[in-house]
């Protein structure tokens, strides 16, 4: 029996290589293009993660989230209402202040300056007109630092 090496590189290549897996595409991982016009868009929806546990061990606060049928860009006002892709950004409260702040990076959430102990985020998704669409609550604890010795 004679086998070529070009034959045992296809041989081994289709047993190490899974035949199922398909390559994702741009639209797979980004969305659809910012280009052109979505019609019967999907509502918006927010997806929060809890803070990175690194950080937070540290005193910091990285909350990274990501929108579905919404981008984050800073764009404001009635005008933006009408474009599509729909854009918007997000307004962030920490425990319950009586403000907040805009984000409209769509990068991850940081927070500094707490003191330890437990603390909540509400991350808000607004439309350019800041009418809120969906929100996420997060609860976390600042751990004491460590004492020097």
């Amino acid at each position: 029996m004679h086998v070529s090496l070009r034959g045992l590189i296809v041989m081994a290549a289709s047993t190490l290589l899974p035949t199922h897996a398909l390559p994702q595409s741009a639209r797979d991982i980004r969305g659809p293009s910012a280009l052109v016009a979505i019609e019967n868009e999907a509502p918006p929806k927010l997806i929060v993660d809890a803070p990175l546990a690194g950080p937070l061990a540290l005193g910091r606060v990285f909350i990274q989230y990501r929108t579905e049928n919404l981008r984050v860009v800073p764009v404001f006002g009635a005008g933006a209402l009408q474009v599509s892709p729909r854009i918007g950004h997000v307004h962030v409260t920490v425990d319950d202040a009586p403000w907040h702040f805009v984000d409209a990076s769509g990068e991850t959430i940081i927070v500094v300056g707490l003191k330890p102990g437990p603390h909540e985020v509400l991350i808000e998704l607004a439309d350019p007109t800041h009418k809120v669409i969906d929100a996420k609550r997060l609860s976390f604890m600042i751990p004491q630092p460590p004492r020097s010795q």
